[in-house]
């Protein structure tokens, strides 16, 4: 049993002739009469009865009737569907996004997508780098967009978007607000806020033990907005990234002796080929105008 067998056998039932059934198929009466008869033997028993011109629909064929109208219906559904979702009209996309990347880089390139592709439904999963690695491996979700303060393992394929440098954060009236830069040496006894989520806060304790710095952890927190809200309260200061959304009541000078960098990029799983929508993001992405840091484009400058 297949599908044209379906069809053919509604068709008859709408027309009750085989030869105008035929030809509302668009195929032969010989091989309409041939399909039906091959569904009869599917099904085990008679499904129309042939008097000359006359043709009825035996007990079984009523009986057969609606259900084969709901399996061509459900088909000719998912057709629609799946020619949605190809012509990008209906389609969903999950985002992986690093909970520590700022959102003012990335209002621009979703404004612009959706713009563009109105019919895509567009989730942002936030995560750590380790948790949006096992997403995209286990395909639940299609790219990422994330950085780390190692390389990324060889089964994913990264592509780099910008850099942003680490500043330190402090409130108002604090002692370096008159530095234009703060050397990590010049941090010894402060409290400090340990930003739990920061891919980067291994990697930063460690500069600060290799110079002899001793930070008092005061508090801990995966809540970027608390940590924020400390700070400015007067609790510590903290390392953050140079595009982070910055609440009022904090300064923010950038981290000298070493600079710290990190490098954002978009990241997915190497060989996997791509939905349409997740095609059309990845192209948007790549193909967006990343503004420069504003700490680059001073120190660009400078060199000039």
């Amino acid at each position: 049993m297949d599908i044209h067998h379906i069809r053919y056998f509604l068709a008859v039932c709408e027309t009750r002739n085989f030869t105008r059934a035929g030809e509302k198929c668009n195929v032969t009466q010989p091989a309409l009469s041939r399909a039906i008869q091959q569904l009869e033997d599917e099904v085990g028993g008679l499904l129309f009865r042939r008097e000359r011109n006359l043709t009825h629909l035996t007990d079984l064929g009523v009986l057969l009737r609606p259900r084969f109208q709901q399996i061509l219906d459900e088909l000719t559904g998912v057709r629609q569907e799946a020619s949605r979702f190809l012509c990008l009209e209906n389609a969903n996309l999950k985002v992986g996004v690093m909970c520590t990347i700022g959102p003012r880089r990335f209002t621009g390139l979703l404004a612009d997508f959706n713009r563009r592709q109105q019919g895509i439904q567009l989730q942002l999963v936030e995560g750590v780098p380790a948790s949006l690695c096992q997403l995209l491996e286990s395909g639940e979700i299609d790219v990422a967009i994330m950085a780390s303060s190692n390389s990324f393992p060889d089964r994913f394929d990264v592509t780099p978007l910008y850099r942003e440098r680490f500043v330190l954060a402090f409130p108002n009236g604090h002692r370096l607000a008159r530095n234009d830069n703060v050397a990590i040496s010049e941090l010894d006894g402060e409290n400090y806020l340990r930003r739990l989520n920061c891919e980067y806060r291994d990697h930063l304790a460690g500069l600060c033990t290799d110079r002899g710095v001793k930070l008092r952890i005061s508090y801990a927190s995966e809540r970027e907005d608390w940590i924020q809200n400390m700070v400015s309260g007067g609790l510590g200061i903290c390392f953050i990234p140079e595009f982070s959304a910055v609440i009022p009541g904090l300064q923010v000078r950038p981290v000298i002796d070493p600079e710290v960098w990190r490098e954002v990029s978009l990241v997915v799983v190497a060989g996997r080929r791509f939905s349409p929508a997740a095609s059309a993001f990845v192209n948007s992405v790549k193909a967006h105008g990343w503004p420069e840091s504003a700490i680059a484009q001073a120190i660009r400058k400078t060199a000039a």
